[in-house]
């Protein structure tokens, strides 16, 4: 009888390139992703060039249900913008990170120019959502839910379907670790808007 083997799933190590010392520039990178549209690239503040691993299918269904959430509710809402994982924003530290989820208030959006929508301006999501897959470092994801929230981010989540878990990361520095919660609340930042997390894992 032949035997089975189970592959253990690995945190996954990024592909990183230090380009540091010349510091890519707006121009230079955003040439770098649309000659590259198979990559989904990311800039850190450091000025590393970041291969970010295309996702698992399961954590792509678990990320649709997310966006359906947040997009279901801003529809109604109607004062801000949703993104998905694809949407890249840079922030005032010259990171430039795609979120699994964000929202941006609608008056910030508008202030943009037509120009600048279409292009990796410098805007800061009010509010962003990042979700582990069971082949992500929970310490990168920490580390980038507390630079969001440095660069002016005002509420974030960071959702652990492998632990059950939901950190709440707030524009105060409070950051608090739900187990196993029923359900998420956007409170003063997206007021209204609810998620049952519960329903995602």
């Amino acid at each position: 009888m032949a035997m089975q083997t189970t592959i253990e799933p690995m945190d996954y190590v990024p592909t990183v390139f230090d380009f540091s010392p010349m510091r890519l520039t707006d121009e230079q990178f955003e040439s770098l992703c649309r000659n590259h549209p198979d990559l989904n690239l990311e800039l850190s503040a450091e000025g590393e060039l970041i291969i970010v691993a295309p996702t698992l299918p399961y954590t792509g269904q678990q990320n649709a249900d997310i966006n359906f959430y947040l997009s279901s509710w801003a529809r109604k809402n109607k004062k801000g913008i949703v993104f998905d994982s694809s949407s890249l924003f840079t922030f005032p530290n010259g990171a430039k990170r795609s979120p699994d989820a964000a929202w941006v208030r609608r008056e910030k959006w508008d202030a943009l120019s037509e120009k600048e929508k279409k292009k990796f301006s410098r805007l800061v999501p009010d509010f962003v959502i990042e979700l582990r897959s069971a082949s992500d470092s929970l310490s990168t994801l920490q580390a980038k839910m507390s630079e969001y929230i440095s660069n002016g981010v005002r509420l974030g989540w960071l959702i652990d379907p492998e632990n059950k878990q939901v950190t709440v990361y707030r524009a105060n520095g409070e950051v608090v670790v739900l187990d196993d919660p029923e359900t998420v609340y956007g409170e003063d930042v997206l007021p209204g808007f609810e998620m049952n997390v519960r329903e995602i894992w």
